[in-house]
């Protein structure tokens, strides 16, 4: 295999976050000189903000918390697929794709330019009819390039409902502008915040098979 890539929005106090929503920030609440020791450091962020993973109880009241999903759902084989021709996302354009049955973690490379300091306008849309199609070839994750699976504006969030009701995890936010489409291993760990409805996660990926060794430059 090759070296890892990190597909992770950086944490700054530049980074873009969803309107209404706590911003990002770091900062030193002691330094070395004070405390003779150490540098001591705390951010503030909502759990949506940057690469993250969505609970189910992010968007359904009865839906698990971080502490209660399987850590394994986030590591594993994945595949990478460019969908940026489409601008809205169905199982008829999914189906144009194959890969390995044993694959069950799904990456989306979409036609929005992954720029972490700004929120979008307007995200492509993933039809929830991807939903069933997905789980029909056994997935349980599906990855994006973009903040949300739902447009920004959306309050029923279909495509989030459809994906939980499908049994398909949800991560979002990572960065695939430069990665191309193939076959690698996965980690994107969530946090372990106890009664969370979501996490930030150091994504990462690490290619399976030589020929996707280098990544787009």
């Amino acid at each position: 295999m090759g070296e890892w890539i990190d597909i992770s929005q950086p944490l700054t106090d530049k980074i873009a976050h969803w309107p209404g929503d706590k911003p990002f920030s770091y900062s030193l609440t002691a330094s070395k000189q004070e405390t003779k020791s150490v540098n001591i450091g705390q951010i503030t962020t909502s759990l949506h903000t940057g690469t993250h993973i969505d609970a189910p109880f992010h968007f359904d009241s009865n839906g698990k918390t971080i502490e209660q999903l399987d850590i394994n759902l986030y590591i594993g084989k994945s595949v990478v697929i460019d969908v940026s021709q489409a601008n809205t996302i169905t199982a008829e354009v999914l189906s144009q794709y194959h890969w390995p049955s044993e694959i069950n973690r799904v990456l989306l490379r979409t036609s929005l330019p992954n720029n972490p300091e700004r929120f979008p306008d307007v995200l492509p849309n993933l039809d929830p009819n991807i939903a069933p199609y997905l789980q029909r070839l056994g997935v349980f994750l599906l990855g994006v390039d973009i903040p949300s699976v739902d447009a920004p504006d959306s309050k029923d969030l279909v495509t989030h409902h459809a994906l939980q009701d499908h049994g398909i995890h949800i991560l979002e936010n990572i960065m695939l502008d430069q990665i191309k489409p193939g076959e690698y291993e996965l980690i994107a760990l969530p946090l372990h915040i106890h009664g969370a409805d979501g996490s930030p996660v150091r994504a990462a990926l690490c290619p399976i098979n030589k020929e996707d060794a280098q990544h787009d430059k």
